[in-house]
């Protein structure tokens, strides 16, 4: 899904998502989780304001962002799910 991408670009001109649009709606970047550099993309992991968890790239060819990856904030600790230990 293409998207477009609010960025900061911060003293070392790198620049970092602050927030996206997924067509009318804005997600605001609450928190970035990780990044990487792939050969030809970038890449950010991060939890927007509506507590969904992200991952976005960044093709340095076409200069297109897109959504890779969403997990809804309601999956993320669904009632029975075991930790880490196995426990529930």
């Amino acid at each position: 899904m293409k998207i477009m991408v609010e960025c900061y670009s911060g003293y070392r001109g790198e620049e970092i998502p602050r927030a996206i649009w997924l067509g009318e709606r804005r997600v605001g970047v609450d928190e970035i989780i990780d990044r990487w550099l792939a050969p030809d993309h970038r890449y950010f992991k991060f939890r927007g304001d509506d507590r969904g968890i992200y991952i976005i790239r960044h093709d340095g060819v076409s200069l297109q962002w897109q959504v890779t990856f969403y997990q809804d904030p309601a999956m993320q600790s669904a009632p029975g799910s075991s930790g880490a230990d196995g426990t529930s």
